[in-house]
C-alpha cells in the first residue's frame, strides 16, 4: 500500500511531535500510532477484485491499495489469469464522521456550521445536491 502523506496529516503528527505532554517517548509513539490510524481510517481506499473465469467462478480480492492505479500495477505484477477491476473502500471512519458530525472536516464536507456532513449523505437532485438524508442534520441543501 502507498501512502502519500497529505498536509492536514502532517500538520497532526507535528503537533503531537512538537507537544510537551507527553512524559515519555513510549506514551508519545503510542499517540503517534493512534493518531496515524485515525487518520487513515479517514481515507477512501480501494481493493483489487478478481474472477478466475465466469459469472459462478470464483476469484480473490486484494486490498487496501490507495487508488486504481496502485492496485492495477498489483495485478499486472502477480500475473494470475482472469478478470480484474477495482471496487472503492469508503473510509469507515468517514463514514462515522458523517453520522455523528465530523472531527475532522475536509473540503468535501458541507460548509454549514450545524451540518458539517460530507457531500455524500445529501440526497441526489439532479447533478446537484439536495437536503442531508441524516435526520439530525437540519440542511436543506448541500452547499460547499
Amino acid at each position: 500500500m502507498r501512502i502519500t502523506p497529505r498536509r492536514d496529516e502532517v500538520q497532526a503528527i507535528v503537533a503531537i511531535l512538537e507537544s510537551d505532554e507527553y512524559d515519555s517517548a513510549e506514551v508519545m509513539a503510542r499517540a503517534l500510532i493512534k493518531e496515524v490510524s485515525e487518520l487513515l481510517n479517514m481515507r477512501d481506499w480501494v481493493a483489487l477484485t478478481h474472477r478466475f473465469g465466469g459469472q459462478r467462478r470464483l476469484g480473490i480480492n486484494w486490498g487496501p491499495f490507495a487508488s486504481d492505479n496502485e492496485a492495477g500495477k498489483y495485478a499486472a505484477k502477480i500475473g494470475i489469469n482472469g478478470k480484474f477491476s477495482t471496487v472503492k473502500l469508503y473510509s469507515p471512519g468517514l463514514l462515522l464522521a458523517n453520522a455523528t458530525a465530523a472531527k475532522r472536516p475536509t473540503k468535501d464536507f458541507c460548509t454549514n456550521p450545524v451540518c458539517m456532513h460530507a457531500s455524500a449523505v445529501h440526497s441526489a437532485v439532479g447533478t446537484g445536491r439536495g437536503k442531508c438524508v441524516l435526520e439530525l442534520c437540519p440542511c436543506t441543501k448541500y452547499s460547499k
